[in-house]
């Protein structure tokens, strides 16, 4: 059997032309896994309209948050203001126990009280001169009020700190809410840039004419409260009659609102966001809501569908981070969301979820 013949190394130029063409394979093949359809002009308004919810959403939160920081704000204000007045309380007695010291000093005698000008731990030492009785007389009754003021100056003190701890969290959470909003928000916009120059000029072209409607909606507004004989306009619907007394109130401020801008964690005069518009439509009225829709949701009895009635509270999707003000014939008034302008829509537009009448 004659013998086997090794297969010949490929020639320098047949590697040269191999290694070129899988060379290019090889960036075809990355052209290719690269290569993203352009996003139709559909899919990016359901991406959009998602994470606004979800801005939205995060937005009820601040709120909260926000809230809840003013109220501790307050709350450590006057603690602070508490331990102040017990620390001149305190300063008054030390000032009096000081001069019943150096009288007793003058005529010879021992004062305890002098060390509790100097201790380095002046509740401890006001214990042990309460309890080995090593004053008498005026000096006992100041070094027991000194002994109780000391008490609860300790007391305000712990309570203080306590309350600045909780401030200083709830802040990192209201810092942190406030990215996640502008975090949602720039990737909004970022999924808008996607789109083609055609796509992006009909979504300025929708904007321009929302913006128009918007402007015509709130001077319609305007003019109708400046003239009790202006007529309807189509633009601008007019209030329903059935609403009086107090809803009227409420309804004609929602209505006054018509075409103001959208505004994250705002309440007014010039932008809300939706918990704020109904919050300051319900102090035109003279009631006080909670700032946040989910709180709002508790403010007042439930109202069932079939019997809303124009002022009514009309909240939307399951975490209840949306409301409106219901104004008749299955509409409310709402401020949507960044972009967008105080508006009437359906309340069958969005998940709906329940109404209160506070």
């Amino acid at each position: 059997m004659g013998k086997r013949r090794k297969p010949s190394p490929p020639s320098r130029a047949r590697m040269a032309v191999l290694t070129t063409a899988m060379a290019g394979g090889a960036v075809l093949a990355a052209g290719t896994a690269h290569a993203e359809p352009a996003p139709n002009l559909a899919s990016v308004k359901e991406q959009v309209d998602k994470l606004n919810e979800e801005a939205e959403q995060s937005v009820e939160q601040y709120n909260g948050f926000q809230e809840k920081q003013q109220k501790l704000q307050g709350e450590a204000n006057r603690i602070q203001e508490k331990v102040a007045r017990g620390q001149e309380a305190m300063n008054e007695l030390r000032t009096r126990l000081g001069a019943v010291a150096a009288d007793q000093y003058r005529n010879g005698g021992i004062d305890p009280s002098v060390q509790l000008m100097f201790d380095s731990d002046p509740a401890g030492y006001l214990e042990r001169a309460s309890a080995q009785n090593q004053a008498a007389g005026t000096q006992t009754v100041l070094l027991k009020q000194a002994q109780g003021e000391q008490r609860k100056l300790d007391q305000d003190r712990a309570e203080a700190t306590a309350t600045l701890a909780q401030l200083d969290s709830v802040g990192t959470e209201l810092a942190a809410k406030k990215q996640q909003i502008q975090t949602k928000l720039a990737q909004a916009q970022a999924t808008l840039n996607k789109l083609s120059a055609e796509d992006r000029a009909k979504v300025n072209a929708q904007q321009a004419a929302d913006k128009a409607k918007a402007e015509a909606q709130q001077a319609a507004a305007a003019d109708r409260a400046s003239r009790s004989d202006a007529r309807p306009d189509l633009n601008t619907p007019a209030p329903p009659a059935a609403a009086s007394g107090r809803a009227a109130a409420i309804v004609q401020f929602a209505y006054a609102q018509l075409g103001k801008p959208y505004q994250w964690s705002a309440t007014g005069p010039n932008s809300f966001d939706c918990s704020g518009l109904t919050g300051a439509a319900y102090r035109a009225a003279n009631v006080k809501l909670s700032r946040m829709s989910q709180d709002q949701w508790n403010d007042g009895p439930r109202v069932a569908r079939s019997d809303l009635q124009p002022g009514d509270l009309v909240f939307f999707y399951p975490d209840i981070h949306h409301v409106g003000i219901y104004i008749g014939d299955g509409k409310m008034i709402h401020s949507p969301r960044t972009g967008k302008n105080v508006e009437v829509l359906p309340i069958s537009a969005m998940p709906y979820m329940g109404a209160v009448r506070p």
